[in-house]
Order: structure tokens, then C-alpha cells, then sequence
């Protein structure tokens, strides 16, 4: 069997923190370092250690003009227009035995997002034409109140892989081509977008997670159980990859549970991989409902399982020799390029 294998596609928003005051700011939001070909099959610093390659299909279909070489400026990327209310949003975290429960509808509580799908008249449609809508989920995560790590750092999922304290869930930091999401994606004005089945979700800093411009602010729960907190810490200096491990993660004292305690925590930051590299604890599953969906525009089942080529590369080789140039169109609408490959365990 043939499949087309992709070789090309043809105001300040949440990442513009330059109006903070009474902090040390170390990165230049003018040039923040672009995270693509930083995914690797095992821990490392700087990196997402992804369960799963990106299959393509998705994802913004051209290169931003903020994008400059190995940097990209915050203070020139477009954002998805639109002020659109939720307020059906529900979420709540709630301590039963040795558990902490997560419970939501995916929306978000006290902001508004842009208009999904994208529309024709926004700006952002000339860089991204996502065409999905935001949708109420059922989400439910059970994991540990003290979490410990575990003996080997795992993968993180092309899906839910934690949740802030305002309801919506965060992704790690690739795109559906295993790009830099959060330089090449257009988001709206607060760093959300939908996904494939109208899941919101961040895939890095948002000025509206609360607490996000804190020091050394709780703002979410990863799914091993460990604590998300603010990019500052307690003198107000900004966090980096420098001053975290290869999880993106490092021990400090925090609040946790309305104690000061030295402890194991993930870390916000400006800088890829920006949320969580890979656990150090153990992930929880959810617990019914809509779980782990899979990454905007892509073909990875929950829990980042891949499905399989999609059906438009597979078509556009029909009758076509291996090596022979193809092209198809996403569901997004967006026109990829590439060349005709066999797919392993296929009939030719």
C-alpha cells in the first residue's frame, strides 16, 4: 500500500509577557528559541520525549512571519480573534482518600476564547484555518495527592497530558507535524485552540491561567499528580531550561496542599517544551469520559496510539509508483505535498 508522505505545506497574544512588571525577565520575547527537531525517545533536557511520532495533517499551513531561523518573536504573532463567553464552564479538584480528583467539561473557566472554527475575515486565517469548534467534554482524572517519582522517567501523549486550575487541559509542546505548537499554531489571545473532537486546550504559557505571572504560583496538576507552577520563582526571577531538568521539572520549595514543602514540581515557562517533557511520576488514565483526545489535526487515537496514515495520503497514491510526487488536502483545508512511500505491512 502507498501513502503520501508530507515534505511541505503550503497584536500580541497569551507568549507577550513584555508589560510585566516586578520581575526578572531572562528570555527576550523578541526572540525565544524555536523548539523544532526537539523531540527524542528518551528523557533530555529541552526536548518533549514523545509516546508517539506526529503523523502530520494538521497544524498551521504556513510559516509564520514571526518565525526567524532558530527564533521566533512573540511580540509580531497574530492571534485568533473573537470573545466568545463560556459560561457553562465547569471544573473542580477535590481530595478523596489518597487520591485528588479532576473534574471538568474542558471549558474554561473565567476567559473567553477566540471564534472556532477560524474564521475567513480573521488575520489568523492566512497562517491557520483551523476549521474545528470548541466543545463541552467529560473529563475525569484521578491521581495521586502525593506523588513520587518514579524509577524511569516515561513519554509523555499527542494528548491531555495535565490540567490548569481554570478547567483546560494542556498538551505538550508539538503540533500534528511535531513542530514547535506554540510558535507555529495560531492560538487565540489567551494560547487556546480546539482539537479534532472541539477539545480547548493550551500547549504553553497563558496570561490568563491564574497565577501564571505569580512567583512561584500553583497553576495545574500533571496527570502523574505533581504540581505545574508559575514561570517565576519565589525572588521573582524567570525560570528556564537552564534551572530545570530533563522533564522540565526541578525540586524547590513550594506550596503544596497550604504547606511549604520542598518538593518535586513541573514548571510554566516561555521556553520549549514549556509544560512537561516527559513524567517523572506515573500518569494517571482518565476516568471515563473523554480522556486523552488525540492532538488537533492528527490521526493519533486516545492516548497517542497511532491509528495509521490518513485516508486522503493514502488515496492520493492510488495508481502511483513508489517515489511518484503527491499531494492531498487535510480535513483543515490546508494542501500538503510530498512523495509517495510503501507503508510497512501494506499490499504494495
Amino acid at each position: 500500500m502507498g501513502v503520501c508522505a508530507v515534505t511541505s505545506v503550503l497584536a500580541h497574544g497569551s507568549m507577550d509577557f513584555s508589560k510585566v512588571t516586578g520581575k526578572t525577565l531572562v528570555l527576550n520575547d523578541r526572540a525565544l528559541p524555536l523548539g523544532d527537531g526537539h523531540v527524542s525517545t528518551q528523557p533530555r533536557k529541552g526536548y518533549v520525549f514523545s509516546c508517539g511520532t506526529p503523523s502530520g495533517g494538521g497544524g498551521a499551513h504556513g510559516l509564520g512571519n514571526w518565525i526567524d531561523g532558530l527564533t521566533w518573536d512573540a511580540t509580531r504573532k497574530v492571534f485568533v480573534q473573537g470573545e466568545v463567553a463560556w459560561g457553562q464552564a465547569q471544573f473542580a479538584v477535590a481530595a478523596t482518600g489518597a487520591q485528588r480528583t479532576l473534574r471538568g467539561n474542558g471549558l474554561p473557566l473565567n476567559h473567553s476564547t477566540g471564534t472556532y472554527p477560524i474564521q475567513r475575515t480573521d488575520p489568523a486565517f492566512q497562517w491557520d484555518r483551523n476549521p474545528n469548534a470548541i466543545a463541552s467534554q467529560s473529563l475525569a482524572f484521578a491521581v495521586p495527592q502525593a506523588p513520587t517519582v518514579a524509577a524511569q522517567a516515561s513519554c509523555v501523549s499527542m494528548g491531555i497530558i495535565g490540567v490548569m486550575l481554570n478547567g483546560v487541559p494542556f498538551f505538550n509542546a508539538l503540533d500534528a507535524e511535531g513542530r514547535d505548537a506554540v510558535a507555529h499554531e495560531v492560538q487565540d489571545r489567551c494560547g487556546g485552540h480546539p482539537e479534532l473532537r472541539g477539545a480547548y486546550h493550551y500547549h504553553g504559557p497563558s496570561n490568563c491561567i491564574p497565577g501564571a505571572q505569580d512567583n512561584a504560583a500553583l497553576v495545574g496538576y500533571a496527570l502523574d499528580g505533581f504540581g505545574i507552577y508559575s514561570m517565576f520563582d519565589r525572588s521573582g526571577k524567570e525560570l528556564t531550561n537552564a534551572d530545570l531538568d530533563e522533564c522540565h521539572g526541578r525540586t524547590a520549595r513550594v506550596l503544596w496542599d497550604g504547606k511549604e514543602v520542598e518538593m518535586y514540581h513541573y514548571v510554566l515557562t516561555r521556553e520549549y517544551p514549556y509544560t512537561v517533557g516527559c513524567f517523572r511520576g506515573s500518569p494517571a488514565s482518565s476516568r471515563g469520559g473523554a480522556g486523552v483526545p488525540p492532538m488537533m489535526g492528527s490521526t493519533h487515537a486516545p492516548g497517542g496510539a497511532r491509528s495509521g496514515p490518513p485516508a486522503e495520503a493514502v488515496r492520493a497514491c492510488d495508481g502511483l509508483g513508489v517515489q511518484a510526487a503527491c499531494q492531498f488536502a487535510t480535513p483543515r483545508g490546508d494542501t500538503l505535498r510530498g512523495t509517495c512511500r510503501e507503508v510497512p505491512g501494506g499490499n504494495g
